[in-house]
């Protein structure tokens, strides 16, 4: 009889972070946390490859400063809903393909990790470094995952009812709009 959930080597459990073109990580440990979170998420769906949206569930199980943004969301129940069912529902469609719009270039160096979810690991990272360093928080990370109107994450919002384009506004709002700049979308 076959393990529902594929057995991890070694290498896959302790998973390698996707990193910079200096070969730092650069996560914090609580970044770290949530990779490993949804890097067992996507084991248990049966995905290849970690996605955006398995990162949006573990950011939003984990991170306080992430699930702030979202209080007083009355589609939270739902959103939560979606990401729960993903194996057996929703996300099913998802199985067996890889989350890339064409919108980044492929990142090759992010083993285990979606393009899209790939370039978001990056993309926090600049932003961490635009705040003056330091490592990527889940703050940067939620807002790296909304960057791109084509990742699964934004996908699952939409489903839900929750505007990618207001959550964004709502980090923004947290911050200095000099330190995080406009969203892509934006229309200067």
């Amino acid at each position: 009889m076959q393990p529902r959930i594929p057995r991890q080597s070694a290498r896959d459990q302790g998973g390698v972070p996707p990193t910079g073109a200096d070969g730092a990580a650069g996560l914090s440990e609580e970044l770290a946390a949530v990779v490993s979170g949804a890097r067992r998420r996507a084991l248990r769906d049966g995905d290849r490859q970690i996605d955006t949206a398995h990162l949006l569930h573990s950011l939003l199980e984990s991170d306080p400063e992430v699930s702030a943004v979202f209080e007083g969301t009355p589609q939270m129940a739902r959103l939560l809903g979606y990401l729960v069912q993903r194996s057996i529902g929703y996300g099913l469609r998802w199985q067996g393909t890889v989350e890339d719009s064409g919108a980044v270039p492929v990142v090759t160096s992010a083993e285990g990790f979606s393009p899209l979810a790939a370039g978001a690991m990056g993309y926090a990272g600049a932003r961490a470094a635009r705040r003056g360093g330091g490592p990527a928080r889940g703050i940067d990370l939620l807002a790296a995952i909304l960057v791109d109107s084509e990742s699964r994450a934004v996908e699952v919002l939409g489903r839900a009812g929750i505007d990618a384009h207001e959550v964004f506004a709502r980090i923004d709002d947290r911050s200095p709009r000099s330190l995080w700049g406009e969203p892509p979308w934006s229309s200067r």
